[in-house]
């Protein structure tokens, strides 16, 4: 049985829901919720932007097709979706990050991507 890591965000609180239309998540629950199977660190929660999926996809990470065998629907700029914490970071250290949801971010996104690079592209 696949067990959900606790639902805590960056902030120390409740880990509020990304997105459900598309539905984003490893689980496909809507948040940014993880557990040891998700490989990926699916934690970070994004809004996707034209330029962000331009790199994404010129870096080999396609994310605006679709690809239902993976409940996955394809995104567009305004499209929120919980985004690999390294693969933010490596858009962050290239200059293309998009911007980040905090209270929708899994604190086990700072295993790998420092607070203080998810707050310079959160919302002011």
């Amino acid at each position: 049985m696949i067990r959900k890591d606790r639902a805590i965000n960056v902030l120390g609180g409740t880990l509020e829901p990304c997105s459900m239309d598309p539905v984003t998540g490893f689980f496909r629950d809507g948040h940014c919720n993880t557990c040891a199977e998700d490989q990926g660190s699916h934690t970070v929660c994004v809004l996707m932007t034209a330029e962000f999926l331009a790199w994404s996809k010129y870096v080999g990470n396609d994310l605006t097709t679709p690809r239902p065998e993976f409940e996955f629907p394809g995104l567009g700029p305004g499209d929120q979706w919980c985004l690999c914490a390294a693969r933010f970071l490596q858009a962050h250290d290239e200059g293309c990050a998009p911007q980040v949801r905090l209270e929708a971010t899994h604190e086990n996104a700072l295993d790998i991507v420092p607070l203080d690079v998810l707050r310079q592209h959160a919302p002011q």
